[in-house]
């Protein structure tokens, strides 16, 4: 058991919504929040088919009598117990975040949700104003804004090491639908390309919002402005597949984005350029553990996650393995869950949480990417820049 949850008496009594039989993000999520121990996962709803969503959760380990077959038994299950859950972890399609997370509010339970926040801005403002009115921990599970040496480029921008940011290029470039898919044509359902369930555009909501929220993170700044083209590029398809912008941030640098999920051949492709007036900084997903630091008048470094104590405290904070070892995708979403659990913890208890768990996505991270969101599809249907402000 870890030094903070031993502070508290116990782990966190995690409840889980989605990410049932075939998922990928669930397992992940499960992963995450028992990576550091401070977890427990003792509730559950796996799936729209309530018999299903019981065996699941029973096959998981929940015990049976919390292994729920709907979201509303479970918050009113969990409810009446005297070791009900603290946390919901929230899995489910775009179109069901706003919904139970409302919920969760309502049992005043932390949240820590997937992206995107919502499937409107609407609905993302609105949850904004309810979760600072009940003052829980709301984590966006932004997660690669978890990996170290992304910390370390966050570190190093908000230290100076670069001089005032000047140009900033992100891109998230993926080939899993280069083709047509089998829902495309008719053979079978994925609540991905319906748009009701998954906002107005796939490449935004899936891929965009992420790179949206690494080029902020990384930079601090805030995104002011965009000029877009969003659309599809396989013929035959009527979802987004491709986005391309123009990026204005908060400090006055420019900026480029390209993401999508159909370029033929292309892996996973997440990636930041990002200069200021004394430097540079690259990084790739694909090469999670290097970040290549170039200098005005010097030459090029090359940082990896050596030993311990020769990061930013970020980085350290965000590193887990010793010198040799990868680490990587379920590391970096463990690390959003235990920065999460710092907070509710110190929300909890009254204490001051880890400075450097301050750092995790919240529901203003998710707001701002669905105000990115509706600016994209603005401009590109508009041909101008158009506001990434939001207002709340």
């Amino acid at each position: 058991m870890s030094y903070t949850i031993a502070k508290f008496g116990r782990r966190l009594r995690l409840g889980v919504i989605g990410g049932g039989p075939g998922s990928f993000i669930g397992p992940v999520h499960r992963a995450a929040a028992r990576m550091d121990d401070n977890y427990e996962v003792v509730a559950s709803v796996l799936s729209s088919d309530p018999e299903r969503s019981k065996r699941e959760g029973m096959a998981i380990g929940v015990a049976e009598d919390r292994a729920y077959g709907t979201a509303e038994e479970l918050f009113a299950g969990e409810k009446a117990r005297d070791d009900g859950i603290d946390v919901i972890a929230i899995m489910t399609p775009n179109d069901s975040h706003y919904r139970l997370s409302l919920m969760a509010l309502e049992n005043g339970l932390d949240i820590i949700c997937d992206k995107p926040l919502t499937t409107n801005l609407h609905d993302a403002r609105d949850l904004v104003s309810r979760v600072n009115a009940a003052g829980v921990v709301f984590c966006q599970t932004f997660n690669y804004s978890g990996f170290p040496m992304v910390r370390q480029a966050m570190a190093m921008v908000r230290d100076g090491d670069l001089g005032e940011v000047r140009m900033l290029e992100v891109e998230y470039v993926q080939g899993h639908n280069a083709a047509l898919t089998p829902t495309e044509q008719g053979q079978e359902g994925n609540w991905h390309f319906d748009p009701a369930r998954v906002g107005e555009s796939l490449i935004l909501g899936d891929i965009g919002s992420h790179a949206h929220h690494l080029g902020a993170f990384v930079s601090g700044l805030d995104l002011e402005a965009v000029m877009a083209e969003v659309g599809a590029t396989v013929p035959g398809r009527s979802s987004d597949d491709y986005a391309g912008l123009l990026l204005r941030w908060s400090n006055g640098a420019r900026g480029t984005m390209w993401v999508t999920n159909a370029a033929a051949g292309g892996e996973h492709g997440l990636a930041f350029r990002i200069f200021g007036a004394k430097g540079g900084l690259e990084w790739h997903q694909e090469h999670p553990n290097r970040l290549e630091h170039r200098r005005l008048d010097g030459f090029m470094e090359v940082q990896t996650r050596r030993l311990h104590g020769a990061l930013e405290p970020a980085a350290e904070h965000a590193t887990r393995i010793e010198i040799g070892h990868p680490e990587g995708y379920q590391e970096a979403f463990a690390t959003i869950y235990r920065d999460a659990a710092d907070a509710i913890l110190a929300r909890r208890t009254g204490q001051a949480p880890n400075p450097l768990a301050l750092d995790l996505p919240t529901v203003l991270d998710g707001v701002r990417g669905m105000k990115f969101i509706e600016a994209a599809i603005e401009s590109s249907r508009s041909g101008v820049w158009a506001d990434c402000r939001p207002t709340l």
